[in-house]
């Protein structure tokens, strides 16, 4: 059953099998009348909008792993699992959403966690114009269980062994940590994914 704002184009067996059991036109109008109101219909502009800015977010992540490689790294590739920019920027969007500037107000430290030890790679700042009001710390781990891993230690003993040969293997596992900057409380939340 549909609920609609009218009952005109009903069939009216069926509306008088309504009023036989009960239920008064008047209130079966309201009750109708009411979900037009609650459930709004979705916004499109505010949909594309909110997928633009995620795709954006993603390209900041990917460049950030992408200039790390050869500076902060010393290795040649950075694998990154399929998806794990997408959810983490999504993630970020969500963080960001209950914020006075939004992701515009954001400050991301992006960290890599290597045997227990986090690694700085790079600050992001979502805009420049604004001050910021929250911080996001971003933490990727690496992935030890890998067949590359065990790859690079063998080569790396042998004289073809190049600083720049190492792959790094991301996991699908990362960890984010908000911090309010001009809030009383001084909330800071921490999702481990």
């Amino acid at each position: 059953m549909v609920a609609t704002g009218s009952l005109s184009s009903k069939n009216p067996a069926s509306i008088s099998e309504l009023l036989d059991r009960g239920f008064h036109p008047g209130s079966l109008l309201n009750d109708f009348d009411y979900w037009d109101y609650v459930v709004p219909e979705p916004n499109l502009n505010e949909m594309i909008f909110e997928e633009t800015t995620c795709q954006s977010l993603v390209k900041m992540l990917e460049n950030c792993l992408s200039k790390s490689k050869h500076t902060k790294l010393g290795c040649s590739k950075v694998l990154v699992p399929e998806k794990l920019t997408q959810r983490i920027a999504q993630d970020v969007l969500r963080l960001s959403s209950t914020e006075p500037c939004g992701l515009r107000g954001c400050v991301m430290h992006v960290n890599l966690e290597i045997e227990n030890v986090c690694k700085k790679l790079d600050r992001i700042v979502c805009d420049s114009s604004v001050v910021p009001t929250f911080e996001l710390t971003l933490v990727f781990k690496q992935d030890n269980c890998s067949w590359t891993s065990f790859r690079d230690f063998f080569f790396s003993r042998g004289r073809f062994s190049s600083g720049l040969r190492r792959t790094v293997i991301l996991s699908s596992g990362f960890r984010l940590v908000k911090k309010k900057l001009y809030s009383l409380i001084g909330t800071t939340v921490i999702e481990e994914c």
